[in-house]
């Protein structure tokens, strides 16, 4: 009796985990804590440093019109836990668009942080065809777009 109730409640926290929202949350191993990339892209942010490449997780605040001026770019804004914003710029030429994103969508991201006094954008959220730079993705329900 008491195995089927560890099974059943294992099942269920494991359904409840992967709906929640909460999947692209990492954990600092150095710390033992969840860490959703704000820190690092906070102080990126106050000292105005850019191409410091960072992994994170926000919620989708904005949608905005692609950018079509050269390469096209699908941009959103993303909405951090501790408050700030960031704009994703992504290349939809060189990597899927997310065609499902909808604002209130939780996304995970990894890609190069480059400030501005906005919040700053991050950008090389897909692969490098010539090789040359750090490959970046974005998560969305379950799926990673690169």
């Amino acid at each position: 009796m008491l195995r089927r109730i560890y099974i059943t409640t294992s099942i269920l926290f494991v359904l409840i985990w992967t709906t929640s929202g909460c999947a692209f949350q990492s954990l600092d191993h150095s710390t033992g804590t969840a860490s959703d990339g704000s820190e690092e892209i906070g102080r990126a942010f106050k000292t105005r440093t850019s191409d410091v490449q960072v992994e994170g997780e926000g919620i989708v605040t904005r949608i905005l019109e692609d950018d079509r001026a050269g390469s096209r770019h699908q941009r959103f804004i993303v909405r951090l836990v501790s408050g700030q914003t960031v704009l994703i710029v992504h290349n939809i030429d060189l990597a899927p668009r997310i065609a499902t994103l909808q604002e209130g969508d939780s996304i995970g991201f990894y890609g190069e942080y480059v400030w501005s006094a906005q919040g700053g954008k991050i950008h090389w959220t897909h692969h490098d065809p010539g090789g040359r730079h750090v490959a970046g993705w974005l998560k969305h329900k379950g799926q990673t777009y690169q």
